[in-house]
């Protein structure tokens, strides 16, 4: 018999119900935070940023959010949506040209009975896919085999972004 190790999935099953009661958001305190490296923060825009999901679903999920706290799509403002919808796009670009993925999922967890580990802050997944990468482990052992590490494949998106680390990105006219 193998023993595969996902020692992370431990931390995480610790702190799901902790998270709730602590009132911690992730999306409120990474970009707030003073290492985007550190908080795998991949890019940022004016209303909403991308983030490395640290729990990934495949290598490269990423996630999009709004700055303002708001749980849910009907609630972001014009700017918001568009910011957060066109960082969608650019997430899809990023991966395809930083991993070569077959194709992608893209969706959004509202509220807690629909998957939402964090429901009072919308957010939107783009998980990339590749043809085979579904197996046996996630049925059989509820586990995931991540090929490459969070910190290995930030810094292949950094890389292909083209710049030393995140930014802020200006609006534009200015």
């Amino acid at each position: 018999m193998n023993i595969l190790s996902a020692g992370w999935r431990m931390a995480y099953l610790k702190k799901s119900d902790s998270r709730a009661k602590s009132g911690g958001c992730i999306f409120c305190k990474r970009p707030g935070l003073r290492s985007d490296r550190r908080n795998f923060v991949v890019l940022r825009g004016e209303t909403a940023f991308v983030m490395m999901n640290r729990y990934p679903y495949t290598t490269g999920h990423l996630m999009v959010a709004p700055y303002r706290h708001v749980g849910s799509i009907e609630g972001l403002t014009d700017s918001e949506a568009c910011e957060v919808i066109r960082l969608v796009g650019t997430c899809e670009a990023l991966l395809r040209k930083a991993l070569r993925p077959d194709g992608f999922n893209v969706g959004v967890n509202i509220g807690k009975c629909a998957g939402a580990g964090f429901p009072g802050h919308v957010h939107v997944h783009v998980v990339p896919r590749w043809n085979g990468d579904t197996n046996f482990m996630p049925v059989v052992s509820e586990s995931k085999v991540l090929p490459e590490t969070l910190r290995d494949t930030y810094a292949k998106l950094v890389k292909t972004l083209g710049k030393p680390g995140p930014t802020r990105r200006k609006k534009a006219g200015r």
